[in-house]
């Protein structure tokens, strides 16, 4: 499956190119990017690997991330996408396509997440027979949170533990998935 582009009024969800790797290493090494994700800004070896990843899910799996870009003046606002990163969870995961987004501050209180989230789930519901989905948060991330509940994602009913901490993780059935 090749990757897929997804336009949207404002956006471009278009897959991540190796000139995306200056913008993916900033947006990886800011503070406030990573507040909630791991607390510690990446390097750039770890953004290289992140973008080679995202670049390489599509290959692997036939799903992946996809780098948000301005529709007009295609300025490069953050990353959106469903992965199976086979975390080392608890409870495990495996075998549900997580979905995750991260915006670069330029993007922050504009409606762009939304934007973006909303439009790879309608891509999922379309092209994937995923029954659900998942998403992974750190507890104190509510603006993520809100985004996940404005799609149809909510809570389990678990406690899950990733790298030694409380993580929360929420579900979404796909559209036209039975119970």
């Amino acid at each position: 499956m090749s990757e897929a582009v997804i336009e949207t009024s404002r956006l471009i969800l278009r897959p991540h190119r190796a000139e995306d790797f200056p913008d993916v290493a900033a947006l990886w090494a800011d503070p406030v990017v990573v507040r909630y994700i791991s607390g510690s800004p990446s390097t750039r070896e770890a953004s290289w690997a992140r973008l080679l990843r995202n670049m390489g899910h599509w290959q692997a799996m036939g799903y992946g991330y996809w780098a948000v870009t301005d529709r007009e003046s295609g300025v490069f606002l953050g990353e959106v996408g469903f992965s199976d990163f086979r975390r080392d969870i608890e409870p495990c995961l495996d075998g549900l396509p997580e979905a995750g987004w991260v915006l670069a501050p330029k993007a922050h209180g504009r409606g762009i997440a939304s934007e973006a989230v909303r439009a790879m789930h309608a891509w999922a519901d379309a092209e994937r027979d995923w029954s659900e989905t998942v998403c992974i948060f750190d507890p104190a991330h509510v603006v993520s949170q809100k985004v996940a509940r404005k799609l149809g994602y909510a809570a389990r009913e678990m406690t899950a533990t990733y790298q030694g901490k409380s993580t929360l993780v929420m579900e979404r059935k796909a559209v036209g998935s039975r119970p």
